[in-house]
């Protein structure tokens, strides 16, 4: 893990505050989700970046959003997200999560919350293990990093439907299987 500095930690902080206030006042339906919304959730504060989802169609209005309110815009290869930034601090905006296009059914789960002293849209810690445990691929697979946000989240989490959002993921398996043998997780029936 990579220690930021504290300008590094502000600019993150102000990231997050700064994307928030655009895609409401743009009349954007968004959530906080990734590592800051299981900040948000009692988790460990991440350290590489913010992440918000918004539906496929809101795309170009977020991107002139987040824009006018003065980040940097950046179109990675992948065709699921783009990206933006406050200084150095990465903002990934994402449309299509875990292989689906953001719904609307999603952030309507997504509970309203104080989130660095500007209100929210926050997906549910059920929502965002489960985003995060079936992403665990080959070239993704970093235990450790989840593990913590697992342990802080588990009594916030429906994991039946984790359980059944990896199902057929190796690696999301192995991962419930090691957190049910460390009692992190209840074991599945």
């Amino acid at each position: 893990m990579t220690l930021l500095t504290e300008d590094e930690r502000a600019a993150l902080r102000d990231a997050v505050r700064l994307s928030a206030v655009a895609l409401r006042d743009a009349n954007i339906p968004f959530a906080l989700c990734g590592g800051y919304a299981a900040f948000a959730r009692g988790g460990p504060e991440p350290h590489h970046d913010v992440d918000f989802v918004i539906r496929p169609q809101d795309a170009d209005l977020a991107r002139e959003a987040l824009a006018g309110a003065g980040l940097v815009l950046r179109e990675p290869a992948e065709d699921w997200l783009f990206k933006a930034y406050h200084q150095e601090a990465l903002v990934d905006v994402i449309h299509v999560l875990g292989g689906e296009p953001v719904a609307d059914q999603l952030l309507d789960r997504a509970d309203e919350m104080e989130v660095l002293a500007v209100r929210m849209p926050v997906l549910t810690a059920t929502d965002v293990i489960g985003s995060k445990v079936v992403a665990l691929a080959e070239h993704d697979c970093n235990f450790s990093a989840l593990l913590p946000i697992v342990r802080a989240l588990r009594e916030q989490v429906d994991w039946e439907q984790v359980r059944a959002r990896g199902k057929g993921n190796p690696y999301a398996e192995a991962f419930l299987f090691l957190t049910d043998r460390l009692g992190v997780t209840p074991a599945s029936a």
